[in-house]
């Protein structure tokens, strides 16, 4: 179905008079199950099929969407995309892959991006959500559960354009959560745990994922701010990516081909500490963020971004790389709404030799973030500004939970002073462990 609707898309471009054009079908279904203290409280069923279309005339470029397959509506679609393009401004960057560009790949097969058992019944979901709040309900500390759930999806992707790229695959994820609160009123706290897997077999139960989520919000019971001043700060391995996304948004074609980024000089240049490498992997098995081919239908294949400390390129997809005089690295990513752009996935930084437990122990009287609350983070500086939770240390030991913080600092001077933990996680598609940074402002009591 997925092939015929983004064959029959671009034979309606054609028709309507576009010079190129490519289409992008998702279909999919969805079901989610909540509970609240033991009783149902929302149940979802979502089936949808999403229809992009871009086309081209010349260097001008258009893009629309449906979620409406009659043949009418597919010929609506590319007579309103072409009127759009023959208005738009000229990209001399616009443009689809020349064949000899297109990935050999055209399937996931290989890859287990789809658990093939059947269709979790509803009655299953509720089970693990319930089994989930029962057992976050049971840890001591806990005076209530915010919320509780399970989840499945499906979704089918096909992609397909004149320069004759014809690929797609299927995906499945399926999701347990549960979201503990400790205290009452004002002095409430709350943490979760949640887990997703491709396949159910790799999930795990209900029972650990709930246990998980209240002993996190019971050892946040009594929080409050910490000191003012500058303290080493370390990032626990569930907020940690988020130091090494700034990175790669800097690091990110668009930003570089406009000038707006704080690493926009420092290709070749150390960005992290000597040791330190940030490998992107697209075609690991069993990994939701694994893709077999691009957007724009190139091959995916593992890169180096940083190579013992050093930058090595931009993460492009073709109209970024054109712009900057380079080759596209394959990593273009679309919705079906808008055109292509650069976008990473299946990264790990690589590891070090200490235990968090480690770290802790080393750093004296600091802070331990598990929670990162809004961001101010300037695009072209790095200057840094972030909310945060999480525990004070003293004398190498957690001391008491703290709340209603601010830490802020340089990106470029922080990632520079920055010590891994060995504690990533290998079945995320983002693999970075806890991170301790020396040297932070942190703005508190």
């Amino acid at each position: 179905m997925t092939q015929d609707l983004a064959h029959a898309l671009l034979d309606a471009a054609r028709k309507a008079g576009a010079d190129a054009a490519d289409a992008l079908v998702i279909e999919g279904t969805a079901l989610s199950i909540d509970v609240r203290e033991g009783r149902l409280e929302h149940a979802e069923r979502a089936e949808g099929l999403d229809l992009g279309l871009r086309v081209l005339i010349g260097r001008r470029q258009a893009c629309v969407s449906s979620s409406d397959a009659r043949p009418e509506t597919l010929a609506m679609m590319a007579e309103r995309a072409v009127a759009m393009a023959h208005e738009a401004p000229e990209d001399p960057y616009a443009g689809l892959a020349d064949p000899g560009q297109l990935s050999a790949r055209r399937d996931g097969e290989g890859l287990d991006l789809f658990d093939p058992a059947a269709e979790p019944d509803p009655a299953a979901l509720e089970d693990d959500a319930r089994r989930a709040e029962a057992a976050a309900r049971a840890v001591p500390g806990i005076s209530q559960i915010d919320q509780s759930g399970a989840s499945y999806s499906r979704r089918t992707i096909h992609l397909a354009a004149t320069n004759g790229f014809v690929g797609g695959y299927q995906r499945s994820t399926r999701n347990t959560s549960c979201v503990a609160i400790t205290g009452e009123g004002t002095g409430m706290e709350r943490d979760w745990s949640s887990e997703s897997r491709i396949f159910q077999a790799d999930l795990p139960s209900p029972e650990a994922i709930g246990t998980e989520a209240g002993q996190r919000a019971a050892a946040r019971k009594g929080s409050r701010k910490p000191p003012s001043g500058a303290f080493p700060v370390l990032y626990d391995e569930r907020v940690a990516s988020s130091l090494i996304g700034h990175l790669t948004s800097a690091i990110n074609g668009t930003a570089i081909s406009r000038g707006a980024s704080w690493l926009r000089d420092a290709l070749g240049q150390p960005v992290l500490p000597r040791g330190f490498t940030l490998t992107e992997d697209p075609l690991r098995r069993r990994i939701a963020g694994t893709r077999p081919f691009d957007a724009e239908g190139l091959a995916t294949a593992r890169r180096l971004w940083v190579e013992d400390g050093v930058l090595q390129g931009w993460v492009l997809d073709l109209a970024t790389a054109r712009k900057l005089g380079l080759e596209s690295t394959s990593n273009a990513a679309r919705g079906p709404s808008a055109p292509p752009s650069p976008s990473l996935s299946n990264l790990a930084l690589s590891q070090g030799t200490a235990s968090r437990a480690d770290l802790i122990a080393g750093m004296g009287t600091g802070l331990l973030i598990t929670s990162l609350i809004g961001s101010t983070i300037n695009p072209t500086t790095g200057d840094y500004s972030r909310g945060a939770s999480g525990f004070w240390i003293e004398n190498g030991e957690i001391a008491y939970p703290v709340n209603e913080c601010t830490i802020a600092g340089n990106l470029r001077d922080m990632l520079m002073r920055m010590t891994a933990a060995n504690d990533a996680r290998a079945h995320l598609s983002t693999q970075v462990p806890s991170l301790l940074v020396e040297g932070l402002t942190i703005a508190g009591a």
